[in-house]
């Protein structure tokens, strides 16, 4: 059974960093697309960054680039995602996303939630003063 397991949100201040992990039971990375979505309240979830596999290619949204970072590790079986510089508009729930490659290549940087077909429950992360 394909599982994934999103943990590491959490309160911290603007500025500030979190680390998230994604770690993946079931399935090995190196076929896998992996993202990671956020949704804030009353608005819609928006895809923030993935990693293809297997040339581990990263792709982000324009409000995270040179913020976070996108990482993955097949020998534990986890995706990784670095944010610093948080700031207040990040607060969301963070969710970590599977696919197959097939699924969303050559697209893969549109971030199309419908491609992904496995989620991880969701991490709150909370960025306030």
């Amino acid at each position: 059974e394909v599982q994934l397991q999103a943990s590491g949100g959490g309160l911290v201040q603007p500025g500030g960093s979190l680390r998230l992990s994604c770690a993946a039971s079931g399935f090995t990375l190196d076929s896998y697309a992996i993202a990671w979505f956020r949704q804030a309240p009353g608005k819609e979830r928006e895809g923030v960054s993935c990693i293809s596999s297997p040339d581990s290619t990263t792709y982000y949204v324009d409000s995270v680039k040179g913020r976070f970072t996108i990482s993955g590790d097949n020998a534990k079986n986890t995706v990784y995602l670095q944010m610093n510089g948080l700031k207040p508009e990040d607060t969301a729930v963070y969710y970590c996303a599977a696919t197959l490659m097939i699924r969303v290549w050559p697209t893969i940087g549109t971030f199309d939630s419908d491609d992904y077909d496995h989620w991880g429950q969701g991490t709150q992360v909370t960025v306030s003063s």
